[in-house]
């Protein structure tokens, strides 16, 4: 028996192996669905037969049909069919996946086993290609075109490009029997090309993109065109570049056109631009055939870059690349107008002398005419046939230098290879003249500032900003400076040397015709953010219920921005905190309302208008009492010490006083029964211990003594 029972496993596994057979399963079962590919998100429709006399193990028995799709049980319903088959119909109201497997199960003897399976994809129908855009090549004459696929459809779809000759000349219409596929995208590209043998150059051509998949069919826009049209030029080559003589701001420039493009009439532009410049000049119309232009308006000493390209006359088709780039310099002149200049002075050393601090600006690029070599400062202007003596020949932009008192006026120029300029004369006004009636700054950047100020009354000539950077360390460096121009103006911007989070003094100086007027300052920042850190407190002082600190402000370089204010903190064991704001002017600050002999933790905060940060804590202990308490103290112990002297004194020198506290005693020695003896005792020595010897007396007789009748004491005596 037990031999038997365990060979019932076996037989099961051997019989579900023979429905898997090729004669088990053949002509056995049968999965069926509506349609393979379906829309995403519709109903899918699936039939399971199975022909129990013709599956092994399966004649007698009653069969189970069940469903999966994928590994999820799905439920179906099963029936009886025609001729002793079991039939079971699935639907799925709503298919959500793109692509699913669904298996027919057959349960016996508690055991399933699959017999048959039905591949189901979902998608959408093709979306619809756009952006078609075809180029000819003129090196192969292969007409290549790209476009943009549309949304994914979730289904294998195949890619065409098609196109049919243009059948009337006024309308792009096509004939299906003319309809040639020209190309089809390898590797899943959005771009193929049609080979030369396909087309048809100088004759109006129908293409478009095919998108087909087992849902439909989707077609891009149709292009009707000349593949000559669209054809894609070899760029011209620059040859040469070169200044003409007597214009000097011309240029004339020479090419050559590419061989592919020699037989057609073209049509080229022409662009350039200085190494600073953001964008381009551009220069149309140019016939390409030609092979040379003129081009004026540049610059002298300036280096530009050029680059050509060309397309059909036509104005169809495509412009070809920019040719390589060439680059040259125009040839320079002596640079041309007035330099600005700033300047401050302050009596020299020498008497009747003057120092001098002179400033200047580099003249822009197009009245330098060229690289500026250096600048030369005369104390008078040049003269025909003789040159001033120069104070000053340097390759900087400005000039210390020692010139007599009383001197009004210098005189700067500007030098390259080609010349000299006009000297500009600078008078050395005063500072006397009316201040602005107001200034203030507003940041722009964190490398900007706008810089507004009220005009004065008066008239001015121009104005001129200062500008430094605040350091806590001496600073040895100028201050950068900008001269405005404009009368009218009442705004500047300035950005030379303006970093964030960095404090600067800016002033403001009108400029009159005969003096310059006092400037007024302020300070600003481009950018703030919390300081660097906090200040480090000490303690000053502290009393019972006071405690003084303080601190070393925070140097400008690490503020960040304008401190606010300073907020001190503190805490005692019981977590008791409170806090307290203080100027941002002070150093010092006195916590009050403190308890005795309580042990605080303080710490200082340090805000900006853009953040805070915290510094590091201060233990302190309060003592017992102040320092007038123990004042107090010391000087009541030393009032009572001094009393007490004072009464030992008095004690001593006064007898009536001294007897009350120290009453006289009798000294029994003087007694007069001190010196009675009894005559019994006359007879006998009496021996008395040596003085210097020490310890006790040695008592060798007792004598009693008795009263003798009728005879009476000594006088002054008393009865013992």
């Amino acid at each position: 028996m037990a031999r038997r029972g365990a060979g019932t496993p076996f037989l099961l596994r051997l019989s579900l192996l023979l429905l898997l057979c090729p004669g088990g399963t053949l002509g056995c079962a049968s999965v069926a669905v509506g349609s393979p590919v379906v829309p995403l998100g519709s109903a899918v429709t699936a039939s399971c037969t199975i022909w129990s006399k013709f599956c092994r193990g399966l004649e007698q028995r009653t069969v189970q049909i069940t469903w999966m799709l994928d590994n999820e049980p799905v439920a179906g319903t099963q029936h009886r069919g025609p001729g002793g088959t079991e039939v079971s119909n699935l639907t799925l109201p709503q298919f959500n996946r793109t692509h699913a497997k669904l298996w027919c199960w057959v349960e016996w003897n508690g055991t399933k086993q699959r017999v048959g399976m039905a591949e189901i994809r979902a998608g959408y129908p093709p979306a619809k290609p756009f952006n078609l855009t075809c180029v000819l090549n003129l090196s192969d004459y292969g007409l290549t075109c790209q476009w943009e696929q549309g949304a994914d459809s979730h289904l294998p779809t195949s890619i065409a490009l098609k196109w049919c000759p243009r059948a009337h000349p006024s309308r792009c219409r096509r004939s299906r029997a003319q309809v040639v596929t020209g190309c089809i995208p390898q590797g899943g590209h959005s771009c193929c090309t049609v080979p030369r043998r396909l087309l048809q150059l100088y004759r109006q051509m129908e293409i478009w993109v095919s998108a087909t998949n087992a849902l439909g069919t989707a077609e891009s826009e149709h292009l009707c065109i000349d593949p000559m049209d669209v054809a894609k030029l070899d760029p011209p080559a620059l040859k040469s570049i070169q200044s003409i003589p007597f214009q000097t701001d011309c240029v004339a420039l020479v090419w050559e056109v590419a061989r592919s493009n020699a037989h057609m009439e073209l049509q080229c532009e022409l662009r350039y631009r200085a190494p600073k410049d953001p964008t381009w000049a551009l220069v149309t119309g140019i016939v390409g055939q030609a092979g040379t232009t003129q081009c004026c308006g540049f610059l002298f000493g300036m280096q530009y870059h050029f680059q050509m390209r060309c397309r059909r006359s036509s104005a169809q088709g495509y412009w070809s690349e920019w040719s390589l780039g060439r680059n040259y310099t125009t040839h320079e002149k002596a640079p041309a107008g007035k330099l600005d200049a700033w300047w401050s002075t302050q009596p020299g050393r020498a008497g009747g002398r003057m120092e001098v601090q002179l400033r200047w600006k580099a003249p822009r690029q197009q009245e330098a005419n060229g690289r500026v070599l250096g600048y030369r400062v005369t104390l008078s202007p040049r003269r025909r046939g003789r040159d001033p003596p120069t104070v000053c020949n340097t390759t900087h932009t400005q000039c210390n230098f020692s010139a007599p008192a009383g001197t009004r006026r210098v005189y700067v120029s500007a030098y390259n290879a080609a010349g000299e300029s006009a000297a500009t004369e600078v008078i050395l006004l005063e500072r006397k003249g009316q201040p602005l009636a107001g200034l203030q700054t507003v940041p722009r950047g964190e490398r900007s500032l706008w810089v507004r100020w009220e005009a004065p009354l008066a008239p001015v000539a121009a104005y001129v900003l200062e500008w430094q950077r605040v350091s806590s360390e001496p600073s040895h460096c100028s201050a950068c400076w900008q001269m405005e121009h404009d009368t009218a103006a009442t705004t500047a911007l300035i950005q030379d040397g303006i970093e964030p989070f960095q404090r600067y003094n800016i002033s403001v100086y009108p400029l009159y015709k005969d003096a310059i007027g006092v400037p007024i300052h302020t300070a600003a920042y481009s950018k703030q953010k919390a300081p660097s850190y906090a200040p480090k407190l000490h303690l000053k002082s502290i009393s019972k219920s006071d405690a003084e600190l303080c601190w070393d402000p925070v140097p400008v370089e690490m503020q960040n921005g304008f401190i606010t204010s300073y907020t001190i903190f503190w805490a005692n064991s019981t977590a008791e905190v409170s806090s307290a704001a203080v100027n941002p002017s002070l150093s010092s600050f006195v916590i009050r309302e403190l308890k005795p002999s309580t042990l605080y933790k303080v710490h200082i905060m340090a805000s900006t208008g853009a953040g805070s940060t915290n510094g590091t804590s201060l233990t302190l202990v309060t003592t017992v009492l102040d320092d007038i308490e123990i004042q107090f103290l010391f000087l009541t112990l030393g009032l009572i010490f001094v009393l007490l002297i004072l009464l030992l004194i008095c004690f001593q020198k006064n007898g009536r006083v001294k007897q009350q506290f120290w009453p006289s005693v009798p000294d029994p020695a003087n007694s007069s029964l001190g010196k009675w003896v009894p005559a019994e005792l006359q007879q006998e020595p009496l021996q008395v211990p040596g003085v210097r010897e020490p310890g006790l007396a040695t008592i060798s007789t007792v004598t009693v003594l008795e009263r003798v009748a009728g005879k009476q004491p000594p006088a002054g005596g008393k009865e013992p």
